[in-house]
């Protein structure tokens, strides 16, 4: 398992408390800066490898931010610490957002990024627990994440932790039979601990969501399963940031409403970016469209 850098956990624990103290708004301009960072990362570390899902890594990246820089109770010193809040990417394959995302926040050495999907690498394009710090449970195989999370979400209650459990599928993800095992036995269990984010950025490899296995009224039927239901722009940091704070006596699933392949023009809501890798000059503007403004 790899140790985290130590400056990188020092501007992690700071920046967090500094947004912690930031009105609203100023704490999502902070964290929009974050993001793109994270944004620009992921564009290096998928030309680099030559492969990579960077259409759905992009859409996620700022409910990512959201989570680790604004809401969980995490020591990257401590990465096993027995009460700490979990995370689950049941999206593997959008690894490299979460890599991004760890390195950013002191559980990786960011010049690991420089290795994604190498030969002997930790960074595997799939994200695995015995690897790397900060995977609470290795994800590829669509649908496993939530059910997982259930059961993080039941042992918390059993030793009587506060811990919270997040998981982040994807919008096609959830055409997964598992889900919805998984959404009935968290309303059963009353799992007020454990919070779903749906990456909703209706594309999946191929095509549209609604085209191959229609999701919607996604909000109605997550609500029929018992589950407190809150729709937002994914991409608004405020959205996000009280949707994922506000209490409930119930689980709750925040609909993230997102754009396949946020900030890069070219990219944005196209099919292809699931696992379409750029090419030199695609990568060039990509990177020019990231700079912060």
């Amino acid at each position: 398992m790899m140790i985290a850098a130590p400056d990188s956990l020092r501007d992690w624990q700071a920046e967090r408390s500094e947004i912690a103290q930031l009105p609203t708004t100023a704490a999502g301009e902070r964290l929009r800066a974050r993001a793109q960072r994270t944004r620009r990362s992921i564009i290096r570390m998928i030309d680099q490898a030559g492969a990579g899902h960077i259409g759905g890594d992009l859409s996620a990246t700022d409910i990512l931010t959201s989570v680790f820089f604004g809401v969980m109770r995490v020591d990257p010193n401590e990465p096993t610490a027995p009460d700490r809040d979990c995370f689950i990417l049941s999206k593997g394959h959008c690894a490299a957002a979460l890599y991004s995302t760890l390195a950013a926040a002191g559980y990786v050495d960011e010049r690991e990024l420089d290795t994604f999907m190498a030969p002997g690498s930790a960074l595997n394009g799939h994200p695995s627990r015995g690897k790397v710090a900060g995977v609470e449970t290795s994800t590829g195989p669509l649908g496993h994440g939530l059910p997982v999370g259930v059961g993080t979400a039941i042992a918390a209650k059993l030793t009587g932790s506060d811990a919270r459990t997040y998981v982040v599928t994807g919008d096609g993800e959830m055409q997964e039979g598992s889900n919805w095992e998984a959404l009935m036995s968290a309303a059963q269990y009353h799992l007020d601990n454990l919070t779903l984010i749906v990456d909703r950025n209706r594309l999946q490899q191929g095509a549209r969501t609604e085209e191959t296995n229609g999701l919607d009224p996604l909000d109605t039927k997550l609500a029929s399963f018992g589950w407190d239901v809150r729709e937002v722009d994914g991409h608004d940091f405020g959205q996000l940031l009280t949707a994922l704070t506000t209490p409930s006596d119930r689980p709750v699933a925040i609909i993230a409403n997102t754009i396949k392949g946020k900030g890069v023009s070219f990219m944005e809501d196209r099919v292809e970016w699931h696992h379409k890798v750029p090419d030199a000059e695609q990568v060039r503007r990509a990177l020019a469209e990231l700079e912060p403004a």
